[in-house]
């Protein structure tokens, strides 16, 4: 999702030097490359790669803390300790801008402070629960479920009282723990500027611009600060890339259509259990169609004819095939955008992470089923695939949703162009931040005003029942002296 920024502004005349670990096979003269050393998370990690599919009962609290928060420093420390990215910290360069990728390396961001230049911010997520709190973004709890969280019913009583404990939960750790790891890796590895460079939160705080990978008309529509610009559908923007030619072939030729089954890179179909495994291909024998399947393992014993299986397969030209019928799929993000932006409606087998959510809306929406990895066997599979491939509401939405999705003023990646070009232009656009995130949080939430009044009313009150007693008593004081003066007489 993010490489296509980075080629984007180098085609434009930007002279754009990218730290990556994924090499370009041919990009402009303009665009370098800063490699970092090629190692996987269970390797920096000092573990062995689990099967992912025992990842499905995690969570998202484990998830953070074994996943996220472990792979996140593991990943910081690589990038920064890398031999080319060490060789080129200590050259005398001059940039007009830093773009950092928002996902749990914020030691990267004071090199934004070590080039003078405005700091943005991309996301592969969509809207980041910790950068609307540092932001003063609008929360909206009720409705915006926190990154990584899978609530079943968000906007029960028990789905909102998740998200505000979890959200409450993330931020408190990120800031007070988290931050405080990725500082100590500035120390580390820059230490030239780490006793002058602000706190990471701070960087935060000011950055020019946030890039989420959303769109309202699929994401859940959320209020956003002018320097929040939702990209979602980045990488689908400009694609010249066709398909090989046996694949063209076999998609051309599949006249009963196709059924397309990718559950990413880090979720391998071969790792699925005996039993479920024979489940799937139970269900593909009964099928008219044809069956296109990444199956990362040299054999699949006992497959049916109707089953071709690739170790890897071009996801993005597979799905804007005109035979592609329905994508079972994990729910990734990038896939999902990828299926709605082609019209193809969506089979969903959650594991972990924003996945749940991700089915949840497609569900929701109306072209696509969510089936419980617990819940899979040969009868809930078939009626599911039947189910989609059946009724063509799901088709039919799908196509609806895919027109709103593309129907935008500018693509996703012109956006992006724009708003970087224009943070450039007006030197960080600093009018652009909301002037609440140099508030406390007490006068931000109002809560002093609030407060105040509270206890202006509560006086008030307590005076008025206060009087209201000193008169009652006077009455009954002077009642009870004519009572008693009657009596006499």
């Amino acid at each position: 999702m993010l490489r296509p920024i980075g080629l984007e502004l180098a085609r434009r005349g930007h002279n754009v030097t990218v730290i990556t670990s994924q090499k370009e096979k041919d990009p402009p003269s303009n665009y370098h490359e800063v490699l970092v050393d090629d190692k996987k998370i269970w390797d920096i990690l000092g573990t062995e790669r689990p099967n992912v599919f025992t990842m499905v009962n995690m969570t998202a609290e484990d998830f953070h803390k074994n996943i996220l928060w472990a792979g996140g420093l593991a990943f910081t420390e690589l990038t920064l300790n890398s031999t080319d990215v060490k060789v080129f910290l200590k050259k005398d360069n001059n940039f007009d801008l830093v773009i950092c990728e928002q996902f749990y390396q914020e030691a990267l961001y004071p090199l934004a402070y070590k080039y003078n230049t405005p700091l943005v911010l991309v996301t592969t997520f969509g809207n980041c629960m910790r950068h609307n709190f540092v932001n003063r973004n609008p929360l909206q709890l009720a409705t915006v479920t926190s990154d990584f969280l899978d609530v079943r019913d968000p906007t029960s009583f028990w789905g909102r009282f998740r998200n505000l404990y979890f959200s409450a939960y993330d931020y408190f750790w990120w800031r007070f723990w988290y931050l405080k790891k990725q500082e100590e890796l500035v120390v580390k590895y820059l230490p030239e500027i780490a006793n002058d460079v602000p706190s990471l939160y701070a960087l935060q705080k000011h950055v020019s611009l946030m890039l989420i990978n959303s769109h309202f008309s699929y994401d859940t529509p959320s209020a956003l600060l002018p320097n929040i610009i939702e990209i979602g559908g980045v990488h689908l923007s400009n694609s010249n890339a066709s398909l090989p030619e046996d694949l063209q072939k076999l998609l051309d030729e599949s006249n009963n259509g196709v059924v397309y089954i990718n559950f990413g890179s880090n979720v391998r179909s071969s790792e699925l259990p005996l039993d479920k495994k024979v489940a799937f291909l139970n269900v593909f024998r009964r099928l008219k169609q044809t069956v296109l399947w990444k199956w990362e393992d040299d054999q699949l014993d006992n497959k049916p004819s109707n089953l071709v299986t690739r170790k890897w397969l071009p996801q993005k030209e597979i799905l804007a095939h005109r035979n592609i019928k329905v994508f079972v799929s994990h729910g990734g993000l990038i896939g999902t955008q990828e299926a709605i932006f082609n019209g193809v409606p969506l089979i969903g087998v959650p594991i972990y992470a924003d996945q749940f959510n991700n089915l949840l809306l497609v569900e929701e929406a109306g072209f696509g089923k969510i089936l419980q990895y617990q819940d899979i066997n040969e009868k809930t599979l078939y009626d599911s695939l039947s189910e989609i491939l059946n009724n063509n509401s799901y088709i039919d939405k799908a196509k609806e949703i895919s027109q709103a999705f593309k129907d935008r003023p500018m693509t996703a990646l012109d956006s992006a162009m724009f708003w970087i070009e224009y943070v450039i232009r007006n030197k960080g656009a600093d009018y652009m931040k909301n002037p609440a995130r140099n508030m406390s949080w007490v006068a931000y939430t109002m809560i002093d005003v609030y407060a105040s009044i509270l206890i202006f009313l509560i006086i008030i009150i307590a005076t008025s029942v206060k009087v209201t007693r000193s008169i009652l008593n006077v009455l009954c004081v002077h009642k009870t002296q004519v009572k008693n003066k009657k009596k006499r007489l």
